[in-house]
């Protein structure tokens, strides 16, 4: 069996440590589908290490094996993949610092437990679930801390040898680790500044468990942080409250001058009214608050996620590091290098940032504007042959250039610019009421012939001579183009009409205007 002991440090490990370089990590647990606002803590640990030259680690915290759902993991890592997120190391990347996945950890934290309890800062504690149920019932709000944890059953209130008896003969227990009251604990955060919490109204927070031989989040996270050379936290807010303890457990294992800075992100919050954003909220409102399609192994049910809602990654990650950091600019539509080059923790807000999911579809349309034209095509045809028109992408790619401005995202295609592909076998009535009316059907009969004459068909050379052609009769050019629109689209919508023309062909054109004369009335 592998063992493990503690590293010693040392001054030349301290100073070694001091002048590394940036490593921050991102570390889920494996308990359900990642929440867009791990997306968002993740994207800022990337962004920050990135700037600073820097690595990022990816750790699997699966300490509560209770809560462990089966293919969160691998959801997990197929998000960042899709999301564009990368990590130097960790699970699924290797390094020197492993294992990444704390399940595979129990023996590394174990030392750390007895050193603990060696010290006099952590101790057993051997109270039963109804034992301490019971307590709670006896008196409100109560916390097992200084004031209460000499009424309990644990080793500071019973003989040692009965301590011993319990431990080695393989009954349950719990190691928690021992808050001195009335100090005060100050955590410098880079977000929000000097944190000054006084240690009475924290608890003595269970760090280990015998039932499965695995630390608690609180220790765990410290060691690992502490040994793979973790120089930055940044999480969320919600972590805050446990940032003294952490404080407190890095000075117990005399581990202060290699303690990583902590940055607390501001929360996501509903996209009205108070409150943190939750999946209630994506499920009323219509948007998905998982980067990823995730079918619950549990209930069969299936939430819905960016990916599969046709939305672009980049996109996702551009809205997402504009919820609570402020570039210094004007500048919202950015790369990620060009994130990378501007993101500052200082420039983080302290208070929470609205999910406006409205502002999120913008950006969606803003990158498929910026997408290339042959991407988009290719994200296009599948969508196409569901709806069973096959074309190659050379045909699919001059439509995306004349349509993708008028869309939010590339699905949208097939409603907007359908008629691209499948002639018009019906006509909007309201375009019909508009356009087709008096001379309608004379228009588009003389257009077409005029068109089938015509040795050139080319747009640019078609168009002043089409024009012309109206002029000379005297017809009212906006009438004359709209009927044939209609003819030719089945309403009266759609790019420049002889853009279309273009497109479709001279054969085509003629055959679409030629048929909705033969079914559209001759008023």
């Amino acid at each position: 069996m592998r063992t493990f002991a503690p590293k010693i440090i040392n001054r030349q490990t301290v100073n070694r440590r001091i002048a590394m370089k940036v490593r921050v990590r991102f570390a889920p647990s494996p308990t359900g589908p990642l929440h867009i606002g791990g997306v968002r803590t993740a994207l800022y640990n990337y962004l920050f290490a990135r700037q600073h030259g820097g690595d990022m680690v990816f750790r699997i915290e699966d300490t509560d094996s209770n809560r462990f759902v089966p293919g969160a993991e691998e959801y997990i890592r197929e998000a960042f993949a899709w999301l564009g997120i990368g990590f130097d190391e960790g699970v699924g990347f290797g390094g020197e610092y492993g294992p990444y996945r704390q399940s595979e950890r129990r023996e590394i934290y174990k030392v750390y437990v007895r050193q603990l309890l060696e010290s006099g800062r952590a101790y057993y504690a051997f109270d039963t679930p109804a034992e301490l149920e019971a307590k709670r019932a006896e008196r409100p709000n109560f916390q097992y801390d200084a004031t209460t944890r000499m009424e309990m059953r644990n080793s500071l209130t019973l003989p040692k040898d009965e301590v011993d008896a319990i431990v080695s003969g393989g009954g349950q227990y719990v190691v928690r680790f021992l808050i001195e009251p009335g100090q005060e604990v100050h955590v410098h955060d880079l977000i929000r500044g000097e944190v000054v919490i006084n240690s009475s109204i924290l608890d003595d927070k269970v760090l280990y468990k015998s039932a499965d031989e695995l630390p608690t989040y609180h220790l765990a996270n410290i060691v690992d942080d502490h040994l793979m050379q973790i120089t930055h936290v940044i999480r969320g807010e919600e972590w805050l409250p446990s940032a003294p303890l952490h404080v407190l457990l890095y000075e117990a294992f005399g581990w202060q001058d290699t303690m990583p800075q902590f940055a607390h992100l501001p929360l996501l919050l509903k996209p009205e009214g108070n409150g943190k954003l939750s999946k209630r909220d994506g499920d009323r409102l219509g948007f998905p608050v998982f980067p990823l399609e995730w079918h619950d192994p549990k209930t069969g049910d299936v939430s819905s996620g960016y990916r599969e809602k046709d939305y672009l990654p980049e996109a996702v990650i551009n809205f997402l590091a504009l919820l609570g950091w402020n570039p210094g600019n004007d500048q919202e539509l950015m790369t990620m290098d060009e994130m990378t080059r501007l993101f500052d923790l200082s420039r983080c807000s302290k208070a929470g940032a609205r999910f406006d999911y409205k502002k999120l579809i913008w950006f969606n349309h803003e990158y498929i504007l910026r997408r290339d034209d042959a991407d988009i095509a290719r994200a296009f045809q599948p969508m196409l042959r569901a709806q069973g028109v096959e074309a190659p992408l050379e045909r699919i790619t001059p439509m995306v250039a004349l349509m993708k401005g008028r869309v939010n995202f590339v699905h949208e295609l097939w409603e907007q610019a359908a008629y691209f592909f499948v002639a018009p076998t019906e006509y909007d009535e309201k375009s019909l009421r508009k356009w087709w009316r008096e001379d309608a059907w004379t228009y588009v009969s003389e257009l077409c012939d005029f068109i089938g004459e015509s040795p050139e068909f080319e747009g640019a050379v078609l168009e002043p001579k089409v024009m012309e052609w109206i002029a000379s009769k005297e017809w009212p050019v906006g009438k004359v183009m709209n009927a044939f629109r209609v003819t030719l689209v089945g309403a009266a919508v759609g790019p420049h009409i002889f853009a279309l023309t273009d497109y479709l062909g001279k054969d085509e054109t003629l055959r679409r205007a030629r048929r909705a004369l033969e079914v559209l009335p001759k008023l």
